[in-house]
């Protein structure tokens, strides 16, 4: 089998064989002889829309959870498999950063330290806050996890209602008491704008809403204008649109801190991500299933 990522130096399994790379994409001459493909990480499009054109390709190995904008480059009878479980540790951990962050008042605190303004000023604190979850899967319930040390009441909801989360069905119902919302569920046609410009005004005052999901999920221009009234903070790895281009108006809103939607991009992604691609190859050397499946054969 002939492998491409852009980790040329894997362990694999006898009998296959990793193509040359520089790292990011392969070479067009390439493409023909590629069996197991890894786009490489938030490449963007040019990593993704090749895949058709690779002839012979039975697996690709997608090292992000969301894989909405990878389906429709995916053959009919090829497999998908994306990176669940490689993300937790880093996005539960910048979630739970940017929540802190928010709440603390760390974009007030950075601009006076650019003015060389020394300002003591009283803000929530993450102890005592009732955290709604919005998407309770692997890195849902890791945040959940970490926010037990900081003394919160949380909140969970999913649209099954399973593990002890509550249909997000009913999630209107909590929203005016919520203190925290962590967005951190897929994008979907239903999800598109779920916190529309209806829910972020019902937010409590001094809430604070936290992205590390996708920036679509989220109304920018219904959250830019609440941002101005002083009412709520929030928090943001991912922006709609994305990359946030110059001169947007989320730029100069006050209290956000934005990140560039580097939830899942810390040092530990890679070894993890190395990991789970070693592991797909011997499990195909061994013949048996592969995880994270999404398409293609059994």
């Amino acid at each position: 089998m002939k492998i491409w990522t852009q980790w040329s130096d894997l362990t694999l399994p006898a009998g296959m064989t990793h193509l040359e790379t520089d790292g990011f994409v392969p070479s067009a001459s390439q493409l023909d002889e590629i069996e197991f493909y890894v786009p490489s990480y938030m490449g963007g499009l040019k990593t993704i829309d090749i895949i058709p054109t690779m002839k012979n390709l039975k697996v690709v190995q997608y090292n992000q959870a969301g894989y909405e904008d990878i389906l429709p480059h995916i053959p009919k009878g090829v497999i998908l498999c994306n990176g669940t479980g490689i993300h937790d540790v880093s996005t539960s951990e910048l979630a739970i950063g940017l929540t802190i962050a928010s709440r603390r008042g760390f974009a007030e605190f950075m601009d006076n330290q650019k003015q060389g303004v020394w300002k003591r000023t009283r803000k929530p604190a993450l102890a005592d806050s009732h955290v709604g979850i919005v998407g309770y899967g692997h890195i849902g319930k890791r945040i959940a996890s970490l926010l037990e040390m900081f003394e919160t009441h949380v909140t969970a909801f999913t649209r099954s209602g399973s593990d002890g989360s509550i249909k997000i069905t009913e999630f209107d119902a909590y929203l005016p008491k919520l203190d925290v919302i962590i967005l951190i569920l897929p994008l979907t046609a239903d999800s598109k704008n779920f916190m529309n410009a209806e829910r972020i005004k019902k937010m409590k005052d001094g809430a604070t809403l936290i992205n590390v999901a996708r920036g679509a999920i989220v109304d920018t221009d219904a959250l830019v204008a609440e941002l101005h009234t002083g009412r709520i903070t929030a928090g943001l790895d991912v922006t709609d649109p994305e990359p946030l281009p110059e001169g947007h108006p989320l730029w100069s809103a006050p209290n956000v801190i934005i990140s560039p939607h580097v939830g899942g991009d810390s040092g530990a992604f890679v070894p993890r991500a190395r990991t789970m691609v070693q592991e797909q190859l011997a499990r195909i050397a061994k013949n048996e299933p592969l995880v994270n499946q999404i398409t293609g054969a059994n």
